[in-house]
């Protein structure tokens, strides 16, 4: 793939960058905007470089029309302070309003777009719908950049069909996670541990069979913990539970076993009367999960006993919370992972934590991006990429355009 280095002299030109912005909001105020500084390096770096800089991106899920509550407008603001620089708010995507601030773009200006998905066809179905948005996307520009990383798992028009009509590179932050996932993937120091939580078990099979033939051991919390008890023959109340991927779940511990691959599960777990912060909570072991009660996290004993399995690791990549983190009660072995993790760092492992949930509680529980070798952007794509899937916005960089 090629890199904005590749693309020669850009002064003046129209870069079209697809950015990922989709922060979390608490009405118009930005409650984590890590996507925000991430992104902001490949954006100031184009802006230096003399180019008049397109930035596109979508925020939520507006059902392709215009919807206040999704609006860039807030993201637009932030993205000026973290540049430092004056950042140009286009109401629309591609109409009068965009077209006219990207007319009057400065040599090195920047203009933000406002949300893809209020237009239909950046998720429609039909390559026909989405190739016509694009159309519209690509008029507005002469180069573009790739660097939304969050969303390259997509066959969406600003994330893939662009790319065609475009000549294109990616930009530094997805080069810098490409080459992130390459070493977890590819003859990663060892031991490889792989820490694993969330609510589904389903989200992750595929990641999980792909895993047992590269990782040394699995860690699994989270609500898809439960599914994993359950196939063990322990009963987890009214617990998250996949009853249909129990069997599924029972082949994969086979098979670790058979493959020398250790999955390691927790010892103990917080169980509450209710999915609630103020519902009265106890620690148990996972053999005796009272009938009426539902893990919320996993216990004190787990938490040492999934410390000590990292302690030694030379590579550790995680994706998903241990628990319930957004409430205080339940959100001790999230924190105890993201201490594992940073204690292991500063060893000189190499640690990802794979975006999401897992990114949002690292910075919540008061963990500096710094304190990990790397927090992926995307945590949807980091997991397609570990399972081996095709990543469209990626295979569409290496290709030619029309």
């Amino acid at each position: 793939m090629k890199t904005i280095a590749d693309l020669g002299d850009l002064r003046g030109q129209r870069v079209l960058v697809r950015s990922d912005l989709n922060v979390p909001l608490d009405g118009t105020t930005i409650t984590d905007d890590g996507r925000i500084r991430a992104s902001a390096p490949t954006i100031l770096m184009l802006s230096e470089m003399g180019a008049r800089v397109i930035v596109c991106a979508h925020l939520g899920r507006p059902k392709g029309k215009p919807d206040p509550a999704y609006s860039l407008a807030p993201v637009a603001k932030r993205l000026g302070q973290v540049l430092q620089k004056p950042v140009v708010f286009a109401d629309d995507t591609v109409g009068p309003a965009a077209r006219a601030a990207v007319d009057a773009m400065p040599e090195g200006g920047v203009v933000l777009l406002e949300n893809l998905r209020f237009n239909p066809g950046e998720t429609a179905k039909t390559d026909e719908e989405r190739a016509e948005f694009a159309g519209q996307l690509a008029s507005l520009a002469d180069v573009f950049v790739s660097d939304g990383f969050g969303v390259v798992h997509r066959e969406q028009a600003s994330v893939y069909d662009v790319a065609k009509l475009l000549p294109h590179a990616t930009g530094g932050l997805v080069e810098a996670e490409v080459n992130v996932l390459r070493r977890l993937t590819a003859d990663p120091d060892r031991p490889y541990a792989v820490v694993l939580g969330g609510a589904k078990v389903s989200d992750k099979l595929g990641v999980i069979g792909n895993l047992l033939g590269t990782a040394d051991r699995l860690l699994i919390g989270g609500g898809m913990v439960f599914t994993f008890l359950k196939a063990k023959g322990l009963e987890v109340g009214k617990s998250l539970l996949e009853q249909d991927q129990v069997d599924t779940v029972r082949g994969y511990l086979e098979e670790a076993n058979a493959k020398g691959v250790e999955i390691v599960l927790p010892v103990d777990i917080v169980v509450a009367d209710a999915f609630s912060a103020d519902a009265h909570h106890e620690v148990v072991p996972v053999d005796r999960i009272p009938p009426d009660q539902m893990g919320l996290d996993i216990g004190p004993d787990s938490a040492k006993l999934f410390a000590e399995q990292l302690a030694d690791c030379r590579t550790v990549f995680w994706n998903g919370p241990m628990g319930a983190f957004e409430m205080a009660p339940f959100a001790a072995g999230t924190k105890a992972i993201a201490q594992a993790l940073a204690d292991v760092t500063a060893t000189g492992a190499l640690t990802v934590v794979g975006g999401g949930d897992s990114a949002a509680a690292v910075r919540q529980l008061g963990f500096a991006d710094t304190d990990f070798g790397h927090i992926s952007t995307g945590g949807g794509a980091s997991l397609e990429y570990l399972e081996g899937k095709r990543l469209p916005g990626l295979q569409v960089l290496e290709d030619g355009y029309a």
